[in-house]
């Protein structure tokens, strides 16, 4: 069977979770590569966020986990 070639996700797909008194917890969950289209992105998922919110950063950029609140 041919190996199927993939190109790997430009951004990355995260759930942040805001703890009192310390930093958030970033977890990724997922991935997205730019739509052939060039107008959308396909997304993979991993894990359902609980609360519906994702925040999906460019790969090359790293999540703020300094954060506190």
């Amino acid at each position: 069977m041919a190996e199927k070639k993939t190109t790997p996700p430009t951004h990355r797909l995260f759930v942040v979770k805001e703890r009192k008194g310390a930093k958030d917890y970033w977890m990724q969950i997922g991935a997205a590569w730019p739509h052939k289209s060039g107008t959308g992105f396909n997304i993979k998922l991993d894990a359902l966020p609980t609360d519906g919110e994702l925040v999906m950063l460019d790969k090359s950029e790293q999540p703020d986990t300094e954060t506190q609140h």
